[in-house]
C-alpha cells in the first residue's frame, strides 16, 4: 500500500524542507499553505521531479470548515495517511502591552487552533486504520518562554501539552504523537533579526550557529522511523541552547 504524508505550512522554511525530504520516503506527499500559493506550487514541482506524487491544497487550516473539506478530499483520494506534520505557524515579536486582541487571536488560531483542527479531523481516520503518526513542529520557547514573544511561547507551550495528552489518548490505538521543539532556525520567521542581533544570538548557542530547515526535516524522518514506544515526547533540537 502506498504511504502518504501530509505537511501543513509547506510553502517555505521548515515545512517546505520537510515535504521535500519526506518525498524520499513516501509515495504521496500532500502539502498545504495559506498565503503563498506560488511557493506552494514550486514545492510541489520539486517533489514531482523526484518522482513522488504530490497534491497541493491551499487554504487556512485555522478554519475548521476548510480543514473538514481538506481532510475529506484527501481521505477520498488516498488509501492511507501514515504521517501528519503540523507545521503551519506564525510569530509575533513585541511587548505584550502593545499586542492587540486581533494579534492574539490570529497567532492562537494559526499556531494552536490549527493543530486541534487537523488532529480532530484526521484522528478518527487513523483510529479506524489503527495506525499513524502525528508530528507537531513546536519551539524551544514553548518549553522556556521568550521575552517579547509571549503569545508565540504560549501557543507552542500549548502544542507541547496537546502533544503529550493526545499521545496518551491514542497509544492504545497504535497511533503515535510527538513534537519537535525547534531552536533558532534560519527561516524567514527570524527575518526580523538584524545581523548584529543574529550574531548575539549565535554567541549564546553552543553550536555557534542557527539550525537549518533541512536539519529539522531530517529529524522528522528519524522520528517517524523511530520505535513505536517513542511517543508523547517533545524532542528538542536547539544546538544545545536550553
Amino acid at each position: 500500500m502506498k504511504k502518504t504524508a501530509i505537511i501543513t505550512g509547506a510553502s517555505r522554511g521548515i515545512g517546505r524542507a520537510c515535504a521535500i525530504e519526506l518525498a524520499n520516503y513516501f509515495d504521496h506527499i500532500v502539502i498545504n499553505s495559506f498565503h503563498n500559493v506560488e511557493a506552494l506550487e514550486d514545492t510541489r514541482t520539486i517533489i514531482l521531479n523526484k518522482g513522488t506524487e504530490c497534491t497541493a491544497i491551499a487554504g487556512d487550516i485555522g478554519d475548521y470548515e476548510f480543514v473538514t473539506d481538506f481532510m475529506e478530499s484527501i481521505i477520498s483520494l488516498l488509501p492511507s495517511v501514515d504521517l501528519f506534520v503540523n507545521n503551519a505557524g506564525i510569530s509575533y515579536v513585541g511587548l505584550l502591552s502593545d499586542m492587540t486582541i486581533d494579534d492574539w487571536n490570529q497567532i492562537v488560531r494559526t499556531n494552536l487552533t490549527s493543530v486541534f483542527n487537523c488532529c480532530n479531523r484526521i484522528v478518527p481516520y487513523m483510529v479506524k486504520k489503527h495506525s499513524g503518526h502525528i508530528i507537531n513542529i513546536s519551539s524551544m520557547w514553548g518549553l522556556s518562554g521568550a521575552s517579547c514573544e509571549v503569545a508565540y511561547s504560549a501557543t507552542k507551550g500549548g502544542v507541547n501539552a496537546f502533544t503529550k495528552a493526545l499521545a496518551k489518548e491514542l497509544a492504545p490505538s497504535s497511533i503515535r504523537v510527538n513534537a519537535i521543539a525547534c531552536g533558532a532556525i534560519d527561516t524567514s520567521m527570524n527575518s526580523n533579526l538584524d545581523p548584529s542581533e543574529k550574531a548575539v544570538l549565535c554567541d549564546d548557542i553552543p553550536a555557534c550557529r542557527f539550525g537549518t530547515p533541512e536539519e529539522i526535516a531530517q529529524a522528522v524522518v528519524h522520528l517517524y522511523q523511530s520505535p513505536f514506544y517513542l511517543t508523547g515526547e517533545i524532542i528538542k533540537i536547539d544546538g544545545g541552547y536550553l
